[in-house]
């Protein structure tokens, strides 16, 4: 009878989002009483659907009106992929000047 080598079986695990920082400013600071969090998402509307979850409507409305930049670059695409380490900046809009 012929051996063959087998692959170790399959565990059935889903592996973990990256952990990524994130870093809040102004009045999503506010609402979620910090500036700096770390959260485990693999995409930028992940970051910012834990953030809605953790907060009130109103905090939830300023998220969703909120500017967000990955590892200091601007991110229009919600649904860009994050790796581990990666910074996410929340900013609402301000005003002034």
């Amino acid at each position: 009878m012929e051996s063959r080598d087998s692959a170790a079986p399959e565990t059935g695990t889903v592996p973990l989002p990256p952990e990524v920082e994130v870093h809040l400013f102004a009045a999503v600071a506010a609402a979620l009483g910090t500036e700096r969090t770390l959260l485990r998402a693999g995409t930028v509307d992940a970051v910012l659907g834990q953030l809605r979850a953790a907060t009130d409507a109103p905090g939830a409305r300023v998220i969703d009106s909120c500017s967000v930049l990955v590892n200091s670059v601007v991110c229009r695409d919600r649904s860009r992929a994050l790796a581990p380490g990666d910074r996410v900046d929340v900013l609402p809009p301000f005003a002034g000047g």
